[in-house]
């Protein structure tokens, strides 16, 4: 990986009239704010559809795309809806925030009258559409399907039949709801046609897009619905055990993530061919790969369904680098991160080596007084990425605020902060100064913004993931500053 650097913004979190960031102008703008910054990378969250609680961690598929994410005004402009029908919904009156509630309630009318008008006259491209993706797409239309149909609830919940995919059943239900298997199949056609589009512009000003691989899919997703030897589940397709991570220092109960955990035996014999197609189907999404919780490859924290906490859980050993060779040998022209945060045993250390991917450093992780942290930044190899926090972090400005007393006194000597230059904006030129390969910063960060401007707090259930840029804050001074900084540091 060259030397460089990149933000860290969800599509989400752009500013757009419509309640939430798209892929429509607003993406567009920010390309090019990336580009007249020097910034060589745009990292995202998963882009896929969410499901209760709105985390991009559990979406309904790993292959589909978001449908919130369609951008009405390029509807517009392809003639498929008007200006009247998109501004007739209410979609949320908090441009900070995303209304997830008024989001769902308008998004799938709005993009049902588009597929209307789309659907016969898109027939020959929405047809090799679906041909280049019948591995997923025809499961996933049925399922989404389904799920409206049986009142949104989850698929173990439904009829005995059709839970277990009797193949009479499947064609029932397939010529019964037809017209909401078209929807959700459209809806597909159109959020692949705008994302294709976007992505070359991203791509032709030279700037790569990293996206986020959750190491897990969702329960209640297509995914384990469609393919269910793959996981751990008993004979009623209910799951033996679920995945988490053991109590620490932060969470005495541990975190309890409760997605299936894989049946890694059933995947080798199959030569992980279930991995080969969902990180195929990533890489012509994106072209970098964030692995989020990469130690699950080597070890993985197994609770017994129906725990109430992750505290009675177990370590099981994971296919480790049978399963990272695989991947990393098969998709060469690819890059890898790997996320390897948390307690580092030697063994995921090992892995980390053996695979020769670029592990991860986070400065607010930096700065404990008393032990040397292998997050500072003297310590890294170049085959490393700096980042000031993750998503899962307080924002820059927040830390510097509510970090421990012997930390910021730690960072300030260390780094040199001053108020001058400003504290957040000392921190990033610490790691635009590293010896890591590359360097990322949230884009909230960059803007100064401290409280109620996370994007998650890892261990609650309300108010994630729904920070938003305003516009304009991505303004030109802005990006003359950031490259300045890059050029200083050969970004």
């Amino acid at each position: 990986m060259e030397r460089s650097s990149g933000i860290l913004l969800s599509i989400s979190s752009l500013p757009s009239p419509y309640g939430i960031g798209t892929l429509g102008k607003a993406a567009y703008k920010f390309a090019d704010f990336l580009k007249a910054a020097g910034q060589g990378y745009w990292q995202l969250l998963p882009l896929g559809p969410t499901s209760y609680g709105d985390s991009p961690y559990q979406s309904f598929s790993t292959y589909a795309g978001n449908p919130y994410f369609i951008d009405p005004d390029l509807l517009i402009k392809d003639k498929l809806l008007t200006k009247k029908e998109v501004t007739a919904y209410d979609w949320g009156t908090d441009p900070r925030h995303v209304d997830y509630g008024k989001i769902y309630e308008g998004r799938y009318p709005l993009l049902a009258k588009a597929k209307e008008r789309g659907w016969e006259r898109d027939a020959e491209a929405v047809a090799a559409f679906v041909a280049q993706n019948e591995s997923w797409l025809p499961d996933y239309a049925l399922f989404m399907a389904l799920k409206r149909y049986f009142g949104m609830k989850a698929w173990l919940e439904w009829p005995e039949d059709v839970r277990t995919r009797q193949s009479e059943a499947l064609e029932r239900y397939r010529a019964e709801l037809r017209e909401d298997v078209e929807l959700f199949t459209y809806i597909q056609f159109l959020f692949f046609r705008q994302w294709g589009e976007l992505k070359r512009y991203i791509n032709d000003l030279g700037i790569r897009i990293i996206g986020d691989l959750p190491i897990y899919v969702a329960m209640d997703s297509a995914d384990v619905w469609a393919e269910p030897e793959m996981f751990r589940l008993d004979s009623r397709g209910f799951p033996t055990e679920v995945s988490g991570v053991p109590p620490d220092y932060f969470s005495a109960d541990g975190q309890l993530w409760g997605n299936p955990l894989y049946n890694y035996e059933a995947m080798e014999r199959d030569g992980f061919g279930w991995w080969l197609r969902r990180v195929g189907g990533a890489a012509r999404m994106f072209d970098v790969i964030r692995i989020d919780h990469f130690r699950g490859f080597e070890s993985f924290w197994a609770v017994p369904y129906g725990e109430k906490t992750a505290r009675n859980g177990k370590w099981v050993k994971g296919p480790g680098m049978k399963l990272v060779g695989t991947l990393t040998g098969w998709f060469h022209n690819l890059s890898f991160i790997a996320e390897d945060l948390g307690y580092a045993t030697p063994e995921v250390a090992q892995l980390l080596k053996d695979s020769k991917l670029p592990g991860m450093k986070v400065l607010e992780f930096a700065f404990n007084p008393n032990e040397p942290s292998d997050y500072l930044p003297h310590r890294y190899t170049e085959n490393c990425v700096c980042y000031t926090g993750t998503h899962d972090n307080a924002t820059l400005a927040e830390w510097l605020v509510t970090c421990d007393k012997g930390e910021l006194a730690q960072a300030k000597r260390y780094l040199g902060l001053n108020e001058k230059e400003g504290l957040a904006m000392g921190v990033i030129r610490g790691g635009m100064g590293s010896v890591a390969s590359l360097f990322i910063a949230q884009m909230q960060d960059y803007l100064g913004l401290g409280k109620n401007n996370r994007m998650n707090t890892p261990g609650t259930a309300a108010g994630n993931w729904t920070w938003r840029m305003l516009p304009g804050e991505a303004g030109a001074a802005l990006a003359r500053r950031l490259a300045a900084l890059t050029e200083m540091y050969e970004r």
